[in-house]
């Protein structure tokens, strides 16, 4: 006899709503339309089918529903480590491992469950030993490797709060988000290999030590094994991690309040330093369950169901992703990561990196941002060559629009390797509160260029500019409802003053995410690029402050502006608009330099499309850039539709941003 058909995630979630609760659905609208409006109802039944663990009981579900600060589950205890040792057990007599990793360099290590716990034990009590308690802050500097998770699930078992910066972003950059945190301590790579090239950081987290006072202990992972003279007094990865004996098998996670702080991640506002955003243990376990579960059709690898099950997204440390992927563990999932430079080197470029590892391990779900099925489509991938590959039924996207182009050249492959029906589950949501508000459906049709529905929970809707919800218009995307992994606050956000303006400046108590979406007749979704003046590169956002302090910095500049045009179908596109200095010419010289500032303060990722020399930058009546106007003037839209001119410091600047509009048009 063979497996059992499978049976979507969903649909099984629906049958149990039906057995246990009496509630049947004729549509998925009909069911998303429930989710929203009995919340309570929604996610108490998300606690039981994921059969949640609290040795308390929660008083009631939702006690109060305002944004910001609606309560969830008080009463209820839970710790994010201890739901992913649940499985430790079950998923090891499978015979199934907890971590596959594989690096550049060609070296695959698998991380058992049991091995995976042990690790943990060992980490937190060293840690613990160094004086680590319940909410101080731990600081990572590490890749994409098996270790981060280990580290994660170390702070977060002892109740400490963890965050974590890509070792590809320079200090400055690093320090604008760890210095508002005082970290207690600092866990470390000395050096990491991307493109190709090892590249050392052990001045990098030297300057990290020197510059945050607060930090009392370093760890450091020794993966290039370099010279460790430039590095402060650390303990060795290995001597942490080391431990076995009593104490370490007796170690359980703490019991915390649902709502103590998990992580704390950075998503840029156009203004001021990155918001550090502060989310809670069991918001994020409930909201990723039913996320990577309903809607991603993620299953665990030793239910009869999803036997087997390896989930790969990719993604860098420094993008939400990660604890995305990091939440495969959450429900007993084998987590499967690539830590190098999906696109081989500036050599040798090489599209296929990503999949062969996929291919090689027999990767079930497959996920990476909208940008690299882009690339892979310019390269002329062919995926036939890789008959590996049919083991995946899941391709999911998110960070960008996913055009219909390479939608379509991605169904073709897989039809080309005997997939006839490869399903294609694309995402939008954010860092902000760790989840997404649009996603997929298995059971739901596909239409390229769009995403198949508002995700359960997620009381999203599309606003006019008078603030009134519409269907087939585009408007701005809200969530009028709360959802449990919206932030707790900011960190050292005196009054919440940054946390209402980043979202709830528009409309009081209403989430407005700063996306252009429209909600077609039959539930689609489409979302058409942000519609503030935050960058988003290959799925990382960034302020443009952050950059503006990189190429300011620099004696020729004067001043800078950045726009960036992503856009449903279209090339992205970001151009650097710069004013020099009199007799200071942009010629090659002075673009390599502009470009190697960003790139050594943020990342390559943020380097422009385009650098232009201008003779003005506009501003309004009070200095602020003009950021948005001009995004929407080159995105087509009409000067006076954009701008008003009467509320600008230098109107007269505008024709040369008119005539480039034109031109590029």
């Amino acid at each position: 006899m063979g497996a059992p058909p499978y049976v979507p995630q969903i649909r099984r979630y629906q049958h149990w709503l039906r057995d246990k609760h009496g509630l049947a659905f004729d549509d998925y609208q009909s069911l998303w339309e429930w989710s929203v409006r009995d919340l309570e109802a929604f996610w108490q039944s998300i606690w039981d089918y994921y059969e949640m663990q609290s040795p308390t009981p929660h008083r009631q579900v939702l006690a109060q529903e305002v944004m910001p600060g609606a309560r969830w589950f008080e009463g209820a205890q839970v710790n994010y480590a201890r739901q992913v040792f649940r499985h430790v057990q079950p998923a090891h007599a499978a015979g199934f491992p907890a971590i596959i990793s594989r690096n550049e360099a060609g070296e695959q290590r698998e991380l058992s469950w049991p091995e995976l716990r042990r690790q943990v034990a060992s980490l937190a009590l060293h840690l613990q030993a160094q004086g680590l308690e319940r909410g101080d802050r731990v600081a990572a500097y590490l890749p994409n490797v098996p270790e981060a998770m280990v580290a994660f699930l170390a702070v977060a078992s002892l109740g400490a709060v963890w965050s974590i910066c890509a070792p590809d972003m320079g200090t400055h950059a690093v320090l604008d988000r760890f210095k508002q945190i005082d970290p207690k301590m600092l866990i470390a790579c000395d050096g990491v290999r991307y493109g190709g090239k090892a590249f050392d950081r052990t001045q990098v987290v030297a300057e990290l030590k020197a510059a945050l006072p607060s930090v009392r202990h370093v760890l450091i992972r020794r993966d290039l094994g370099l010279d460790t003279a430039p590095l402060p007094a650390f303990t060795d990865w290995l001597d942490a991690i080391g431990s076995s004996g009593p104490q370490v098998d007796a170690f359980e996670p703490m019991w915390l309040p649902f709502d103590h702080p998990l992580w704390i991640v950075y998503s840029s506002g156009t203004t001021g330093l990155p918001k550090p955003i502060v989310h809670g243990h069991g918001g994020i376990v409930v909201v990723m369950l039913a996320a990577g579960g309903l809607h991603n059709d993620i299953g665990c690898s030793y239910d009869r169901n999803s036997w087997g099950e390896r989930y790969h997204w990719y993604s860098s440390t420094g993008w939400v992703m990660w604890n995305a992927q990091l939440a495969g563990l959450l429900s007993g999932t084998t987590c499967c990561i690539y830590d190098g430079n999906p696109g081989g080197s500036k050599e040798n470029p090489d599209w296929t990196v990503l999949w062969r590892f996929a291919a090689d391990l027999g990767v079930t779900f497959f996920g990476a941002g909208a940008a690299f099925f882009a690339n892979c489509m310019k390269a002329d991938v062919d995926l036939s060559k890789l008959p590996g590959l049919k083991t995946i039924r899941v391709l999911g996207t998110t960070g960008s629009p996913l055009s219909e182009d390479a939608q379509r050249w991605g169904t073709r492959q897989f039809q080309k390797l005997g997939v006839p029906d490869i399903w294609w589950c694309n995402i939008s949501g954010g860092t902000d509160f760790a989840g997404a508000f649009i996603g997929g459906n298995r059971e739901l049709p596909q239409v390229p260029g769009q995403m198949q529905c508002r995700e359960l929970g997620a009381a999203v809707e599309a606003w006019n500019e008078q603030g009134q919800p519409v269907i087939g218009e585009v408007g701005e995307l809200v969530c009028t409802r709360p959802i449990p992994s919206m932030p707790l606050h900011f960190w050292n956000d005196e009054g919440n003053k940054r946390y209402l303006s980043s979202y709830f400046d528009m409309y009081a108590g209403v989430w407005r995410h700063g996306d252009w979406l429209k909600i077609t007749p039959e539930g689609g979704c489409i979302i058409y690029g942000r519609s503030d003046a935050t960058i988003n590169r290959h799925g990382l956002r960034m302020g443009t402050s952050e950059l503006y302090s990189a190429v300011e910095a620099l004696p020729e500049v004067l001043d800078s502006m950045v726009v960036d045009l992503e856009f449903l179908g279209r090339e992205s596109y970001m151009p650097l608009f710069v004013v020099l200095r009199p007799g200071v010419p942009l010629d090659d010289a002075m673009k390599a330099k502009l470009a190697g500032a960003i790139r050594t303060a943020l990342s390559p990722r943020f380097v422009p499309d385009e650098i232009l020399q201008v003779a003005e930058i506009p501003r309004t009546l009070s200095g602020k850039k003009q950021e948005l106007p001009i995004k929407k003037l080159l995105l087509g839209q009409p000067l006076e539709k954009v701008v008003n001119r009467d509320a600008m410091a230098n109107p007269h600047c505008l024709e040369w941003y008119v005539d480039f509009a034109r031109r590029r048009a």
